[in-house]
């Protein structure tokens, strides 16, 4: 499948590149590292007329700790040098574990921290070719007005299928973005809607720029689980990220994110009050498994059964919960 043509425009500054973004340039879409908007414009999901290429701006790269104990991503950071970075894997290991399962070793080469936040959201009938999207008559998130998911309703169930940000809500991460006007942080919490076809709020104008994680979520233990069919390339079918402190033998704090079963990442609500103060045990850790598992609302968008995933998420995070205690 060709590429759509395009105008490639290459800025060597974020000022510049915020610069093009409220330009009234046409349709845009922004290239970080390719993984998957390449893809994407070969399927005819996407067919900009501009394609921003942020790869020549050095100040989007980078881990850097700060002076509090916090530390700043740069959102062109690469899942590579997420995954292998010592300081943290040291400080914050769940963000490192879940950068190391995302696709291949080539992928995260060239996949960045930025990307898999902003990850377009996925489903059996939307990412497929035109001709296959045409036979199935388009839907909701693409060219038409039927959820194939739900036929019966006007939601559009495509699901967030990114390794990192449950982990990054673990961790209380925070995002900085930019526009012409200046920039803002929000909370990545805040940063998804759990709309299929609209997931996220970032506007035409804006662009992520760094991540930011606090020196509170530091040294927690973490773990990071994922089903998928094969042992790499493949996205999530279900993941499971888990943050833990203990105390003289007890749960000082927890928290639990889940992704590839909504419509976007989330924390699972009433974890850290229903293991906090007690000593971690088979039964606590399936109680745990149970509530992620009623979070979890998959739909029929993959080959795998809904069933079937949301059962793997309540065996997934007991067995999670219960790695990050032995940590």
């Amino acid at each position: 499948m060709s590429l759509p043509q395009f105008r490639l425009l290459r800025p060597r500054g974020i000022e510049e590149a915020v610069g093009y973004l409220g330009e009234p340039a046409g349709n845009l879409r922004v290239l970080a590292g390719g993984t998957d908007l390449i893809p994407s414009m070969r399927q005819k999901l996407f067919e900009p007329e501009h394609v921003l290429d942020l790869r020549g701006i050095p100040a989007l790269r980078g881990i850097k700790p700060q002076a509090d104990g916090g530390v700043e991503i740069g959102a062109l950071t690469t899942l590579r040098a997420i995954e292998r970075s010592d300081y943290l894997r040291q400080h914050y290991p769940v963000l490192t574990e879940a950068a190391a399962t995302v696709a291949s070793p080539v992928l995260r080469n060239m996949g960045t921290i930025g990307g898999n936040i902003c990850l377009d959201t996925r489903c059996l009938w939307y990412n497929q070719s035109l001709t296959w999207r045409k036979g199935c008559g388009f839907c909701i998130k693409k060219d038409g007005d039927l959820c194939h998911v739900a036929p019966g309703g006007t939601k559009c169930w495509a699901v967030f299928s990114g390794d990192t940000p449950p982990a990054l809500l673990c961790l209380n991460a925070e995002i900085e973005i930019a526009s012409a006007a200046g920039t803002r942080c929000i909370s990545l919490s805040d940063f998804y809607t759990g709309l299929g076809d609209n997931y996220r709020k970032l506007q035409a104008n804006e662009l992520v720029t760094r991540v930011l994680l606090p020196a509170s979520s530091a040294d927690y233990r973490g773990v990071y689980r994922k089903l998928r069919v094969r042992g790499s390339i493949d996205y999530p079918l279900a993941g499971v990220a888990v943050v833990m402190k203990r105390s003289n033998g007890h749960i000082s704090d927890a928290r639990i994110g889940i992704t590839a079963v909504n419509p976007a990442p989330l924390l699972v609500k009433g974890a850290a009050e229903l293991m906090t103060g007690k000593a971690l045990d088979e039964t606590l850790a399936e109680a745990v498994g149970d509530l992620a598992a009623r979070t979890a609302k998959p739909l029929t968008t993959s080959a795998l059964t809904p069933e079937y995933r949301r059962e793997m998420i309540r065996v997934f995070t007991k067995r999670a919960v219960l790695a990050a205690a032995a940590n």
